[in-house]
């Protein structure tokens, strides 16, 4: 009885409804050449080369980084832990990852605050009457922030380092041509304390442009009727700004924030061009530079390979540590209300 129910078709063809309430069977469909070339081409080969260059170089990393290779030798011994146990006692490597995490923790907030201030003003801080729109020249506001994301990372820090130099360099000039003479060939990547404070801020600089753009984009994309009602409401810039703009661009900053903050725990470029040694007393070493030390000039492959694991592993921490604050501090709420 339950067959000739299955198999019960309307007269157009099409399968009858199931008076016991079970769904209809799907009949699979062939697997023709068409369907075979089309997975093999959209699935087949992005897998192959997410394998082929993200998957096994994993693995051989995480195999070096078992060993005590020399990097210019075929010959190596697994070491098991070793190498593990061996960066818990090096000192260098404790302080460039303190170092980092100071990056991590001062840089994308520095800069997602900056760059979102100038968003705001660029965009719906102007008149409080009449069409919502920013200052005017906003423009010319855009093209200058963003100018400096567009000059290469390395060109940056070289060019700053020459601007922080002690005897000829721009920003000495400037200070004692205002009368302070105290700063008379002070050296700014010279010294313990404001070595790691001028690099911050050379990281700063060349990143508020390209994340004012971002968030320039983001805000353009929210309906002026909100930003018209809460006028009618009464809310001034800094109100609208703090309850409308930040709520509706959240997941805009979340990226934000995890790509800035990626940068910083690498930050190789622009300390390798400000500080090549790590600065006074190691003061900017950061992990990818001791690193860099320890495999070409150390030779010590394997040991170097060891810290660029544990340097993933703690982008994958910082990544996740960032995707649960913002879930936390309203992504749930979000979902909750899509779910009502």
């Amino acid at each position: 009885m339950s067959a000739s129910v299955t198999d019960a078709t309307t007269a157009g063809g099409l399968p009858e409804a199931n008076p016991w309430g079970a769904p209809p069977r799907r009949r699979r469909r062939k697997l023709t050449f068409d369907r075979a070339l089309f997975m093999a081409v959209f699935l087949g080969l992005p897998v192959a080369v997410f394998v082929i260059f993200v998957v096994i170089p994993i693995g051989q990393a995480l195999f070096y980084s078992l060993t005590d290779w020399s990097g210019f030798s075929p010959v190596m011994n697994v070491v098991g832990l070793d190498n593990y146990v061996k960066l818990l006692n090096d000192e260098t490597f404790l302080k460039a990852l303190r170092n980092n995490a100071l990056l991590t923790l001062v840089v994308p907030l520095v800069t997602l605050a900056a760059a979102l201030a100038i968003a705001v003003v660029v965009t719906t801080a102007g008149p409080s009457t009449g069409q919502v729109r920013g200052l005017n020249g906003s423009g010319f506001y855009r093209v200058v922030s963003f100018f400096p994301y567009a000059v290469p990372a390395i060109v940056i820090g070289l060019l700053w380092a020459q601007v922080y130099d002690p005897a000829a360099g721009l920003f000495n000039g400037i200070l004692t041509g205002l009368g302070l003479d105290g700063f008379k060939d002070y050296a700014w990547l010279g010294e313990v304390r404001a070595a790691m404070p001028a690099s911050m801020f050379v990281m700063i600089w060349a990143s508020i442009g390209f994340y004012t753009v971002l968030f320039v984009a983001a805000i353009k994309g929210i309906p002026a009727e909100i930003y018209e009602a809460a006028r009618i409401d009464g809310a001034g810039r800094f109100r609208t700004a703090i309850s409308i703009t930040l709520p509706s661009i959240r997941d805009n900053v979340q990226t934000a924030y995890i790509y800035l903050g990626i940068l910083t725990l690498d930050a190789y470029v622009f300390m390798a061009a400000l500080n090549p040694g790590g600065g006074p007393a190691n003061s900017t070493l950061t992990m990818s530079q001791h690193l860099m030390n320890t495999a070409f000039k150390k030779g010590q492959f394997g040991y170097a390979t060891s810290m660029g694991v544990v340097l993933a592993l703690v982008t994958l921490l910082f990544a996740a540590l960032i995707f649960a604050i913002f879930y936390f501090a309203g992504g749930r709420d979000k979902k909750g209300e899509v779910a009502r």
